[in-house]
């Protein structure tokens, strides 16, 4: 091989070494769940949302996380949990009933 075909060759991997590094550190999108409820009132509509949410792809802890918050019916609670998922960096915030 020639120092120039090296060169170029050596070249294109360095070029690309960055974005395959990259592509392999991407972080898992996070979806932040907020609810008055409590998980025991909810499954129903947790079944239904991780339904919906597979039969568009995302399948959770596969390639999406989600962040749970359950008031339990003590609905002063909602604003100090909504901040701690906005904190979080959650890419979307869902509000259950």
């Amino acid at each position: 091989m020639r120092r120039r075909e090296f060169l170029g060759v050596m070249g294109a991997g360095l070029a690309a070494w960055p974005r395959a590094v990259c592509g392999q550190h991407q972080a898992m999108p996070v979806i932040g769940y907020l609810s008055s409820r409590s998980l025991g009132d909810s499954a129903a509509l947790v079944a239904a949302f991780r339904k919906g949410l597979g039969e568009a792809g995302f399948i959770e802890g596969q390639n999406v996380a989600i962040e749970y918050r359950w008031a339990e019916g003590q609905y002063d609670r909602l604003p100090a949990q909504a901040a701690d998922l906005a904190r979080q960096g959650v890419a979307v915030l869902v509000r259950g009933e």
